[in-house]
Parts: C-alpha cells; sequence; structure tokens
C-alpha cells in the first residue's frame, strides 16, 4: 500500500496531469494536488522538471519525487485493488498499454501542435497558463510569464515535431482519430469496453487541452465530433461510474471499430516511432520519414525510442498463444511493423 492521500504537482493546462487526475478520481484513490511548478516548499524535485510529479516513499521509505505516468498507474495499481484499469487479459492488456502509448506519443503531437502554433492559441494559452499556476501576482508579472511561457514552449515545439512540414500530417490524423473514435463510442462507452483502461485515460489527457481549453481544436472536435467532446466531459470525473468486472472487451469479439483505430495508429504512430528509433541508433541529428504519404522531419526524441522499447518489451512478455492472437488482432492495421524482425 501507499500512503493516502497521495501527493502530487500539476497544473490545469498539463495533459497529463489531467490524465492522472481522472484515473485517481476514477479508481477513488485519495490525493491532494499543489498546483504549478515547484516554489516555496522543501518537496524533492525530479531530474527533469516535468508534470504531474508524485511524491512516493522509495524502499527506504524516503519521498522521492515521481514522474511518467505509464509506470505510476501500473504502481498504483500494485498499490490499490478496486476498480483496476489494467483488463484482466493479457492480450487486451497489451492493446490497451499500446493505445496508451499512442496517447501519451502521438496525440501529444496535434495537443502541442494546436496549442502552439495558430496565433489565438498562443494568445490564449499565454494568458491562462501563468494563471493556472498560481493567482496572486501582480499583472505586469503575470503578462511578462505568459511572454516567457510563449517564447520557451514555441522554441520546443521540434520536440513534438511540429512544424511547417509536419502541420498538415499532424492536424490530418487528429481528424481521423476523431472519426475513429467517434465510430467506436458509437457501440462502446470506453476504448476498452464497457469500463475504461489506462489508454482511456491516455486520450482524455491529451483531449482535455484539446477540447476544453485550446480554441482551435475546440472548434475542430465540437464540429467534427461532438461525442468525443461529450466523452471528455464524461471522463472528467467517473468517480460515481458503477464498474462491471466483465466489462473489457473480448479477445474473441475483438471490436471492428478499435481495428479501425489501430490502422490509425499503425499509419501514423508506427512510422513515426521506427523513424525516431532508427535515427537515434544511427546517430543522426534528423528523422525523416513519409507518413500518408507526406514528408515527416524532426529532431530526434531520446525518450520515444525507449517507449518503443518498453512497448517490444510488453509484447515479448506475452506467451505464445497470447502472442498470436496479438499477432491476428494487428495484422493489417500497420502496428505489426513495431514487431518485425530486423531482416
Amino acid at each position: 500500500m501507499l500512503p493516502t492521500p497521495l501527493l502530487f504537482r500539476g497544473a490545469p493546462g498539463s495533459p497529463y496531469t489531467q490524465k492522472m487526475l481522472s484515473l485517481l478520481r476514477y479508481r477513488q484513490i485519495p490525493y491532494r494536488i499543489l498546483q504549478g511548478f515547484p516554489g516555496g516548499d522543501e518537496l524533492p524535485r525530479p531530474k527533469v522538471q516535468l508534470i504531474p510529479t508524485f511524491f512516493l516513499p522509495d524502499e527506504r521509505g524516503e519521498i522521492e519525487a515521481v514522474v511518467d505516468s505509464t509506470p505510476l498507474i501500473r504502481r498504483f495499481e500494485e498499490a490499490f485493488e478496486p476498480r483496476s484499469v489494467i483488463p484482466s487479459d493479457p492480450v487486451i492488456a497489451f492493446i490497451d498499454y499500446l493505445l496508451e502509448d499512442y496517447a501519451d506519443e502521438w496525440l501529444t503531437k496535434p495537443m502541442f501542435h494546436y496549442r502552439w502554433y495558430y496565433e489565438a492559441d498562443v494568445e490564449q494559452a499565454g494568458d491562462l497558463l501563468p494563471r493556472f499556476r498560481g493567482m496572486v501576482a501582480p499583472e505586469e508579472q503575470m503578462q511578462a510569464a505568459g511572454k516567457f511561457i510563449q517564447e520557451r514552449q514555441i522554441s520546443r515545439l521540434y520536440v513534438v515535431g511540429s512544424n511547417d512540414t509536419t502541420a498538415p500530417v499532424i492536424e490530418e490524423s487528429y481528424s481521423r482519430f476523431l472519426a475513429c473514435f467517434q465510430a467506436h463510442l458509437e457501440q462502446h462507452p470506453f476504448l476498452m469496453g464497457a469500463r475504461p483502461g489506462a489508454s482511456d485515460f491516455g486520450a482524455y489527457g491529451q483531449l482535455s487541452q484539446l477540447t476544453m481549453i485550446d480554441p482551435t481544436p475546440r472548434a475542430v472536435t465540437l464540429r467534427e465530433s461532438p461525442r468525443v467532446f461529450g466523452w471528455v466531459t464524461i471522463v472528467n470525473d467517473l468517480t460515481g461510474l458503477e464498474v462491471d468486472e466483465d466489462g473489457w472487451i473480448s479477445r474473441d469479439e475483438f471490436p471492428e471499430t478499435l481495428r479501425a483505430l489501430l490502422g490509425e495508429v499503425g499509419r501514423v504512430y508506427v512510422p513515426q516511432m521506427l523513424a525516431n528509433a532508427k535515427a537515434i541508433d544511427g546517430g543522426a541529428d534528423r528523422v525523416e520519414t513519409t507518413i500518408e504519404g507526406k514528408p515527416w522531419v524532426q529532431q530526434p526524441f531520446p525518450y520515444q525510442a525507449k517507449c518503443l522499447q518498453w512497448v517490444r518489451q510488453e509484447y515479448v512478455r506475452l506467451d505464445e498463444e497470447d502472442r498470436r492472437v496479438v499477432d491476428g488482432i494487428l495484422e493489417g492495421t500497420g502496428c505489426e511493423r513495431l514487431f518485425d524482425k530486423p531482416t
């Protein structure tokens, strides 16, 4: 067990904060959140200043700063039993893991792209984000902080690959995602069926910003998929959701709507992840590939190379029969390329 309430630092404008907040509410795990980045306290700081940052006991019982939502979700699975977000079937759990990584590592691209690429979104973010960190400050200080955040974040768009070359790829992929997700929601309330998995909260985290904060993607979502917009509003707080213990999707009746979404994963996430890993392995200073017939160019991102390794490790952990079933589900989606043996 972990001591509760869980203490962590986060912010409304952080998709990963919203991912974990929604998950904690659904799992009915008590928490206490500190808004914004460090300042005026003696809590430990992570090696990289990221939010959310959880303050949890290490093996010696000393408090340490912990980031990275995916392993945190698994740690909370071990510490708290009720209302699990990891499917009981290893096959479905693997699909859930893959879709969570797609949300964390690809859907974050439209999230950052829309926020920092269009003037209206940049201006609004500059106004809102400093105020999310704390209300009590002179207006001149808020305005200066907003300008600093704008310049810093725009200068870091290379991390997610948002630029003039990739903009059409990112925006078209977001529209296709909305169409795929809407079709799935016509038959299932969550990605993982009648109850949410980790991938649902991964998607929610990015969509919380795309639908609720930034004006351009908000308008896109409302125009193209009011159903997805409504889903985000609901998933914000699932504290009162009654959980059907048998509510996961089934390997034997795997939804075609979810297979279609995996096809979108195969179209965009897979070639970008493979090209990034190739660039990292080769020591290149530039990632270049083609996605949906359009050029994709960005700087290498070492963390995503690690993510690809972790996805492959999850695949290898499957036993032979479960891996065969996963291969059948992924066949023809493009996702199978993640696990191709080198030739």
